[in-house]
């Protein structure tokens, strides 16, 4: 039987959100600790646990199918590798950050700095485009502490939360990038693999969609159903019940977690009452 193989962090930030993701997609991965590869016993699928550095060459060459990787590796690799889907999850930056007592007006003021960075190929690409001349130091991880070593004058990596730059003494001066997890899949996969690929991606659709959306259910009075329907357009059409009470009925429906307060605060207006909002597991539509 035909098996995807599927890549992952085999340690880091990515790699417990993405056995999440597969989990969520009713996907078992029993016996992965400590293991290079496991197999699921309820899906087609093999997942390989590989160092992060290393899951571009892999997917490039086609060891693998498919893999779960930061957008900011394969634009560091300048890897064409085709992003099936966006997963919304290990959000961050690649930017720029020098020492808080430098004057910094514009990134003219980076010319002739010497700017450490694991990511040095977005970060000349970056310097190229802006025409800016500088030194590049090439670090492999602990970036933060070269201005305060004196190994550089200013840095190019990875910020999430910006807390580790706060504590090196930094500040935040230009994003290259924005970054997310996303789903990449090798030029190499063939059709039968293609179809099983389709169906993962269905339910990772399924539990994206989810994770965005809550579920609603309010009363309101009869006459007040059709302007507070026209407000929640996220299903084909509410599911209206009638109430005990004459003259009310409960309504159930979906709203989009972007939009949440402000919907809420149409449908009050509108006449909803005894709004009750759930988190959903899964949404197939």
């Amino acid at each position: 039987m035909n098996r995807i193989k599927i890549a992952i962090q085999k340690s880091g930030r990515l790699n417990e959100d993405s056995l999440n993701l597969l989990k969520k997609c009713g996907i078992n991965i029993d016996n992965y600790k400590d293991q290079l590869k496991a197999s699921s016993n309820n899906f087609p699928i093999d997942v390989f646990f590989l160092k992060n550095s290393d899951i571009p060459q892999y997917i490039n060459d086609g060891v693998v199918d498919l893999a779960i990787i930061g957008e900011n590796l394969i634009i560091e690799n300048n890897n064409e590798i085709d992003i099936v889907e966006r997963l919304g999850f290990s959000k961050c930056k690649v930017s720029i950050a020098v020492p808080n007592e430098m004057e910094y007006k514009s990134v003219k003021d980076l010319n002739n700095l010497k700017i450490a960075s694991s990511y040095p190929n977005t970060l000349k690409c970056f310097l190229n485009k802006e025409s800016i001349k500088a030194e590049i130091h090439v670090i492999n991880g602990s970036v933060e502490i070269a201005p305060n070593i004196g190994l550089s004058e200013a840095i190019c990596d990875i910020v999430s939360s910006g807390s580790t730059l706060y504590k090196n003494n930094l500040k935040e001066v230009h994003v290259i990038h924005y970054s997310e997890a996303v789903l990449a899949v090798s030029s190499t996969i063939d059709i039968v693999k293609l179809k099983l690929l389709e169906k993962l991606l269905f339910r990772i659709r399924a539990v994206l969609k989810a994770k965005k959306s809550k579920y609603i259910l309010l009363n309101a009075p009869n006459d007040r159903i059709n302007i507070i329907s026209e407000i929640l357009p996220v299903l084909k059409s509410p599911t209206v019940l009638p109430l005990k009470k004459e003259g009310w009925s409960s309504l159930h429906s979906v709203i989009e977690e972007d939009t949440f307060w402000e919907v809420i605060d149409k449908i009050k207006e509108a006449g909803a009452e005894d709004i009750l909002v759930c988190p959903i597991e899964k949404m197939v539509l």
